[in-house]
C-alpha cells in the first residue's frame, strides 16, 4: 500500500471566465470543485493506475469533509486527522490567462498535530511506500516533514519547497521531488559545487 501525506489539503475551485477582464464584474461560465494538494493530487492518479493507496493528512470544517466526500467518489481511501479549522480552498480563474489564489490553510494546535501522528504511524506500519507531498498549514512545526521521514518504516518520498523542503531533507527521505522551480533552492541548501 502507498501512503500519500497532504498536510494542507485544500478544495480546489476552477472557474471558466472566458472573457475575465481585471476589475470588471465577470460571470463564470462553468464551475469545477474536487479534492487537491500535491498529496491528494497523488493518490488520486495512483488509485486511477490501479494501484493500492490510502490518502492521509489533515482537514477541517465543510472544505474537509468535501475534500474527504470527493476521495470517496473518485474511489480512493482517506483516514484524514480532523482539526478544528476550517481546510484550506484553492480558487483558479481560466479566462485568457490562469490566475490562482491559495488560502494559507487552518491553524493546527499541538493536540492536533499529536493526532495526526498517531494515526501517520499506524497508517504507514506496513506502507510499502510513504509520499510526503505539499505545503504545510500554520501550526505545523516547520521540520515537520523530516519528522514524518524519521518515522517511516518504509521508503519516503518527499515533495515539498521553501522551507519545508530545506527542513525536510534532514530526515533523510529516500526520494526528493524537486520541480525546476525548487532545484535551485534545494542545490543551494545541499552546497553542491557549481558548474561554469
Amino acid at each position: 500500500m502507498i501512503v500519500t501525506v497532504t498536510l494542507n489539503a485544500a478544495l480546489d475551485d476552477t472557474y471558466e471566465v472566458p472573457d475575465a477582464r481585471s476589475g470588471e464584474v465577470n460571470r463564470v461560465a462553468a464551475v469545477h470543485r474536487r479534492p487537491g494538494g500535491k498529496g491528494v493530487n497523488v493518490a488520486r492518479v495512483l488509485r486511477g493506475l490501479g494501484h493500492e493507496v490510502v490518502a492521509t493528512g489533515l482537514s477541517g470544517g465543510a472544505a474537509g469533509r468535501q475534500i474527504e466526500e470527493g476521495l470517496a467518489s473518485l474511489g480512493v481511501p482517506a483516514s484524514f486527522s480532523p482539526v478544528a479549522a476550517e481546510s484550506r480552498r484553492t480558487v483558479t480563474v481560466v479566462g485568457p490567462d490562469v490566475t490562482m489564489f491559495c488560502e494559507p490553510g487552518p491553524t493546527v494546535t499541538a493536540a492536533e498535530w499529536d493526532g495526526f501522528l498517531a494515526r501517520y504511524e499506524s497508517l504507514t506500519s506496513d506502507a510499502a511506500v510513504i509520499v510526503l507531498s505539499g505545503s504545510l498549514p500554520p501550526g505545523v512545526p516547520p521540520d515537520a516533514y523530516a519528522e514524518l521521514a524519521r518515522r517511516a518504516a518504509g521508503p519516503v518520498i518527499l515533495d515539498a519547497d521553501g522551507e519545508a523542503l530545506r527542513l525536510g531533507v534532514a530526515g533523510r527521505p529516500d526520494v526528493v521531488k524537486p520541480n525546476a522551480d525548487e532545484l535551485p533552492f534545494l542545490i543551494h541548501i545541499c552546497r553542491c559545487p557549481r558548474r561554469g
